[in-house]
């Protein structure tokens, strides 16, 4: 066990076991806990590689490939509080390069057929 670690999440499930009517123990429930492992947080590293090379725009590429890289080092580290936080604001960026690429791909096509029509 890591003590620096955050506890895992633990799930108590009711187990009954029967008994003699007599018995003392007769109407008790026993409880077990069951460590649950929380699925790690995914990183976002290649789709932050994408908007770096294809769409950075205003360098969200490259601010995404930053904390995609943040989120794989506290992954192994195993602090899956702050790797969740940096994957998602690398989640976060790679939306907003995203739109941004794609609107300005619609703008240029726009442009590029509306000069077109002009001439």
């Amino acid at each position: 066990m890591n003590p620096g670690a955050p506890s895992k999440p633990f799930l108590a499930v009711p187990m009954q076991y029967s008994s003699s009517p007599g018995s003392e123990s007769a109407g008790k429930v026993q409880h077990t806990a069951i460590k649950i492992p929380a699925e790690p947080p995914r990183d976002h590293f290649v789709w932050s590689l994408f908007n770096f090379f294809y769409g950075n725009l205003c360098c969200l590429g490259l601010v995404a490939v930053v904390f995609s890289v943040r989120a794989r080092d506290w992954k192994v580290l195993g602090d899956l509080n702050r790797a969740r936080s940096s994957a998602s604001t690398a989640r976060n960026l790679n939306i907003t390069a995203t739109v941004l690429l794609i609107l300005a791909v619609v703008l240029y096509i726009a442009t590029f057929i509306a000069a077109r029509y002009r001439h």
